[in-house]
């Protein structure tokens, strides 16, 4: 499945989200405080489209977004948790 992974963001609240024929498939939701901490709100996937690693992929994007933009994460949202306790890889980002 191909898909690009869109960005919106105002005011510090922004969200990451792949549509699919012009529908929401996935999207997590996250806020950038002015100390450089990037909290992962929520993940959320269309009931449809569950189980296709739409969510993982976007987490994984928030991670590159964090490195690239020199932040940190706290995943809040408990999916995104989930994924920074299965990838040994995402801990340089993680708030300590």
């Amino acid at each position: 499945m191909d898909y690009n992974i869109k960005q919106t963001e105002e005011k510090g609240k922004g969200m990451f989200y792949i549509e699919l024929e012009e529908e929401m498939a996935a999207q997590l939701q996250y806020s950038v405080e002015d100390h450089g901490i990037m909290t992962l709100d929520h993940t959320e996937t269309h009931p449809e489209m569950t189980g296709k690693g739409l969510a993982k992929d976007l987490v994984r994007h928030a991670v590159e977004y964090a490195r690239e933009n020199n932040l940190k994460i706290d995943p809040l949202c408990s999916y995104a948790a989930r994924q920074f306790d299965r990838h040994q890889e995402y801990q340089d980002v993680r708030v300590d």
